[in-house]
């Protein structure tokens, strides 16, 4: 507050940008609706949108009111499909117009297709940004996939593995990666006895799948 009052921008989006986003959340909610898109507006872009996220429906209603196209576009860029198809859930269809037109096509039809899903369904809360590698890859190879477009997916820790015809053939980790020597294709390293679920299933049965193998995350096929 003090570093609002006096004007201090330059500090404050110092100590905000070593700040965890929940956190700032937080702190965001306590401010007065003026301070709060101030200090929106003061964080660095990969922070502002993953602030965005934590914040309750009612405070992201209000900023997307006040954003400029711009703005709301700079936001949906930075966001996941699975975070923004919650967000919209949320939000009145005039907000829910407003979003999609300023989302790039790629990211409209995803978003789309989840928002096809039954609200329980596992579908309607997969994330569809995940590294996809081929069985024919090198190790070497998988990493240079995971480094040119692992920036923009949700989860990188675990590739699936698909073939030509884009069908769930493996998967393979991070780990398994860093401990097979370079030129191993990942046909051979792959685990090929995948434990999966569909996009129909409940997301709660999903969940309990998840618990029960000590899964980061579980593939979701239709």
């Amino acid at each position: 507050l003090e570093l609002l009052e006096t004007r201090q921008y330059t500090k404050l989006r110092q100590y905000l940008a070593t700040q965890n986003e929940a956190d700032i959340a937080l702190i965001m909610e306590e401010l007065d609706h003026q301070d709060m898109l101030k200090t929106f507006r003061i964080l660095p872009k990969d922070l502002a949108a993953e602030t965005f996220v934590e914040l309750d429906s009612d405070l992201q209603q209000y900023l997307i009111t006040c954003f400029s196209d711009t703005e709301l576009k700079s936001v949906m860029d930075q966001l996941f499909v699975d975070d923004t198809v919650d967000i919209l859930e949320e939000m009145p269809a005039n907000v829910v117009k407003r979003m999609l037109a300023n989302a790039d096509k790629h990211k409209r039809d995803s978003i789309n297709e989840i928002l096809k899903y039954e609200k329980q369904s596992a579908g309607s809360i997969m994330t569809v940004e995940f590294v996809r590698v081929r069985p024919d890859m090198t190790v070497t190879e998988a990493f240079e996939q995971i480094r040119k477009t692992g920036i923009d997916k949700e989860t990188i820790y675990t590739c699936y593995v698909t073939n030509r015809r884009a069908r769930l053939v493996g998967v393979v980790t991070a780990k398994t990666l860093l401990l097979n020597a370079p030129d191993t294709r990942l046909g051979d390293i792959m685990t090929q006895n995948v434990i999966y679920g569909h996009t129909n299933d409940d997301k709660e049965e999903v969940a309990r799948t998840i618990d029960k193998y000590g899964f980061l995350a579980l593939p979701i096929v239709d």
